[in-house]
């Protein structure tokens, strides 16, 4: 378990150190290399400078994203419009041409700026979490610490990867969809900019949340809620669970919705075999523990 109280600081040298005759500094020296427990208020002094330069890391990234926002708008964000983008080139999707409009008065300035501060705090969000694990790390164990850095990689492996399957796959898929989709030959598919924007984050950043998915299952299994055979027990529940989860992030059509659902599947597969090693890990650790 994590606890401040088990943080530790190192104190100063003997050399540095107070020595008993030494008036208000009267104590017991300190010996080189001893660790002494830090106070509540140390804790919380060093918690805010911790913030602090996390928040200054994601200020830094911030500024840089605002200086190259107009290219991360260009050739990201506005990328899956194109007819050359490169999904479409590997699924042989036709593409329809659809025009971007502006309603509202503030809307270029506010998609403008708007991405440079998500695009900032998205690739400062590291040295935030960087600053965050310093804190931490000397009041965690070894095999904690372990276990941290494992789960560190496991979720960012898995939030890219989703990332990357709703960019490439989704987005294309949906924008090409709603672009095709006419009532009457009289209204045209003009979309609003800040629609478009909200609609591309939402498909590309919501599936990378839906990737998480073997991570959750991680840390349950390591708390004992999920086992393998009550996620075997749950299989058939968890496919129509995936089923209205690629029905929620895709366009109403059935071929969209199963090409979500699958890698949803694969990954409630793959979250079976983690809780199982999980679950051996446990037992061999309880009984080296009453060995």
């Amino acid at each position: 378990m994590i606890s401040f109280l088990r943080k530790k600081s190192k104190s100063k040298t003997a050399v540095d150190a107070p020595h008993a005759g030494d008036g208000a500094g009267g104590g017991a020296p300190v010996a080189p290399g001893e660790e002494s427990e830090m106070g509540f208020l140390d804790h919380l002094e060093e918690l805010r400078w911790t913030i602090f330069k996390g928040m200054a890391g994601v200020l830094v990234f911030t500024a840089i994203a605002a200086v190259y926002r107009r290219w991360v708008i260009e050739n990201i964000l506005l990328g899956p419009k194109k007819a050359d983008f490169i999904s479409y080139k590997i699924f042989g999707i036709e593409t329809t041409d659809f025009v971007l409009q502006n309603r509202t008065v503030t809307g270029q300035f506010f998609t403008d700026w708007g991405t440079a501060l998500v695009v900032g705090a998205i690739i400062g969000s590291p040295v935030f979490v960087y600053y965050l694990w310093k804190f931490i790390e000397p009041g965690l164990y070894p095999n904690e610490k372990k276990g941290l850095r494992f789960a560190a990689v496991f979720a960012s492996f898995f939030f890219l990867l989703g990332i990357c399957f709703g960019y490439f796959v989704i987005t294309p898929l949906a924008l090409q969809f709603f672009a095709q989709y006419q009532i009457s030959p009289e209204i045209l598919n003009e979309f609003d900019i800040t629609k478009y924007f909200e609609m591309v984050t939402f498909w590309s950043f919501g599936t990378g949340i839906l990737f998480e998915l073997p991570v959750v299952i991680y840390f349950l299994a390591k708390l004992g809620i999920a086992t393998p055979a009550s996620l075997r027990k749950a299989r058939k529940y968890a496919i129509i669970v995936c089923l209205i989860l690629g029905a929620f992030f895709t366009p109403p059509d059935p071929i969209s919705q199963v090409l979500v659902a699958t890698p949803l599947l694969l990954l409630y597969e793959a979250s079976i075999g983690v809780a199982g090693v999980v679950e051996r890990r446990r037992k061999k650790e309880l009984e080296a523990a009453l060995a």
